[in-house]
């Protein structure tokens, strides 16, 4: 068994047991800003996995997204008995609006990929590798170079995570 697998296993353990380490990060993510540039992957296989290099010009920055449906206001204007519903399932997945929220707070990088970290009984967790277009050491290397001729791909669901929400757009 590889290093990546036993650190997989180690970070896929302390999800499921709860254990002291993973609920002490957890509090520590809270206090954090809902979006926060990290040094380096929670979860550095899979990072791997989805194309995290560690070289300059790759950022990997951890998104907090608050769980539950989205809220509806209050109809106003006469009594409407079919529009009365105020919570509402989304459209994106949680991960799909981690992505954006990250890609509009880091404007000059483009989104490469996210994965899940975690989530408590409010927030839930992701962390998004971004890739900087403009940075030498990225511009040479061959495999994002799909990544950095199309830009804005995080709004227009070219990511992994916002595959399924542009399949719903095409329905219309």
């Amino acid at each position: 068994m590889g290093a990546y697998r036993h650190m997989a296993a180690t970070l896929r353990n302390e999800y499921k047991e709860r254990n002291d380490a993973f609920k002490s990060r957890l509090m520590k993510w809270r206090d954090e800003p809902s979006i926060t540039r990290i040094a380096k992957p929670t979860n550095i296989a899979r990072a791997r996995e989805l194309g995290y290099k560690a070289k300059q010009g790759v950022v990997v920055a951890r998104v907090r997204i608050p769980k539950g449906l989205r809220k509806r206001e209050k109809n106003r204007g006469g009594r409407k008995p079919s529009k009365s519903g105020r919570f509402f399932a989304r459209a994106k997945s949680f991960q799909a609006i981690a992505e954006e929220r990250a890609a509009r707070k880091f404007i000059n990088c483009e989104v490469l990929n996210s994965y899940y970290v975690g989530e408590d009984g409010i927030y839930k967790f992701f962390e998004t590798i971004l890739v900087d277009s403009d940075h030498p050491a990225v511009r040479s290397y061959r495999p994002y170079a799909d990544v950095l001729n199309r830009k804005g791909r995080v709004f227009r669901g070219l990511t992994h995570a916002g595959r399924g929400h542009r399949e719903s757009i095409q329905k219309y």
